[in-house]
């Protein structure tokens, strides 16, 4: 059984909502929802998805691209490293 992705609002980083499809069907992973989108200061990169803090049932997941930052919170059993992994496949790397 794979995850859910939670679309609730309106507004993602380029290219952010394919990768979360391909993580939300991995079978350990529950659901799958973007959080706060902010600008940042640095030089533009292509999308990145980081493993950040664990939190309850899951783990907090920074995207960053093209000078934006959003949260995406990932309920799963996986370990930070396991999810990593997956999150890795779903980039294609």
């Amino acid at each position: 059984m794979s995850g859910r992705l939670v679309l609730n609002h309106s507004t993602h980083i380029k290219g952010l909502i394919p990768v979360l499809e391909r993580l939300a069907l991995h079978p350990d992973i529950k659901s799958v929802t973007p959080g706060r989108l902010a600008r940042v200061k640095g030089r533009p990169i292509p999308l990145r998805l980081r493993v950040t803090v664990p939190i309850r049932g899951g783990f907090k997941v920074q995207a960053r691209s093209e000078g934006n930052v959003q949260e995406v919170f990932v309920l799963t059993t996986l370990s930070a490293a396991q999810l990593q992994t997956a999150i890795d496949a779903a980039l294609g790397k």
